[in-house]
């Protein structure tokens, strides 16, 4: 069977719904237990096979990182495969970063998984999952990216069944912030690891509701992410008053995002939304889990 030279694919956002530090291992990563959820916001990866295999992004715009996060999936599944091809990779890039939405995660493991399948490596997940987390402790859940319970630093999955689509807005004040920087801020605070409880079974009913949706929707690193970014507070109160069903944070922030009723309620609440310079708004609807 022939193999294609070359395709595109999605590389999705992901949605905290909740978060909560539950510990810190002695090697300093912090322990986590979070619904995660994918939503219809992408960036589009094109890849290319070459034979020489040389890694090469062609991305038109801002300069590449020099920390490039595709480029160090790519190099790793090739080295850890022994794979003489390369790849051309370019990025339509949509997601914003240091957003707490997970977007360089995300094209790292749509990185893996397309060329899993153009260098004609067809490993199982199982085998990808390790090379992923090295990358990110988030990479593993976009290899796939379904609503899920994700505990230790974000390596273990425990898809969620039965999960409804959500309406949200997305809204952020234009400003980035670094994971790192706001576990510091966290860890500042001297707050008290709260043990995991485990996945609660009846997730979807409570969504349902919209007083037992308020209450899942903390996230413990909103406090030190306010402290860094005071807007974040400001924009909170303003999801309020637009008649969001539940405001919440995603990941470290500075997103943040309301649920609503149903798509048309999102939409007339981003029109309602007054942003300072720099900030964005978006609708967007999660996954369901299949």
């Amino acid at each position: 069977m022939s193999l294609p030279a070359l395709f595109d694919v999605p590389a999705p956002a992901k949605l905290n719904l909740f978060l909560h530090v539950v510990g810190r291992r002695d090697d300093g990563y912090h322990l986590i237990d979070s619904l995660m959820l994918p939503i219809d916001w992408c960036d589009t990866l094109h890849f290319e096979r070459r034979s020489d295999g040389r890694l090469a992004r062609h991305d038109l715009g801002d300069p590449l990182p020099a920390d490039d996060l595709c480029l160090r999936a790519a190099r790793a599944l090739q080295q850890a495969a022994g794979m003489p091809l390369g790849a051309d990779i370019s990025i339509e890039k949509r997601l914003p970063s240091g957003a707490g939405l997970g977007g360089g995660s995300s094209d790292a493991a749509s990185t893996l998984l397309a060329l899993n399948r153009l260098w004609g490596l067809d490993w199982p997940l199982e085998r990808l999952l390790p090379i992923g987390l090295a990358l990110g402790a988030d990479v593993p859940f976009f290899l796939d990216p379904r609503p899920a319970w994700v505990t230790g630093i974000g390596e273990k999955r425990e898809p969620v069944a039965g999960m409804p689509a959500l309406a949200l807005l997305l809204a952020n004040p234009g400003l980035a912030l670094a994971t790192a920087e706001v576990f510091r801020a966290f860890d500042a605070l001297a707050p008290k690891a709260i043990p995991s409880a485990g996945a609660p079974r009846a997730l979807a009913r409570e969504l349902a509701d919209d007083r037992s949706l308020a209450a899942r929707l903390h996230n413990d690193l909103e406090e030190p992410a306010v402290r860094l970014c005071p807007p974040i507070a400001r924009l909170r109160a303003q999801l309020r008053a637009t008649g969001a069903r539940a405001v919440g944070m995603s990941g470290s922030g500075a997103t943040l995002y309301g649920v609503y009723a149903d798509r048309a309620g999102a939409e007339r609440a981003a029109t309602a939304l007054t942003q300072p310079g720099g900030g964005w708004a978006r609708v967007a609807t999660t996954w369901e889990s299949r």
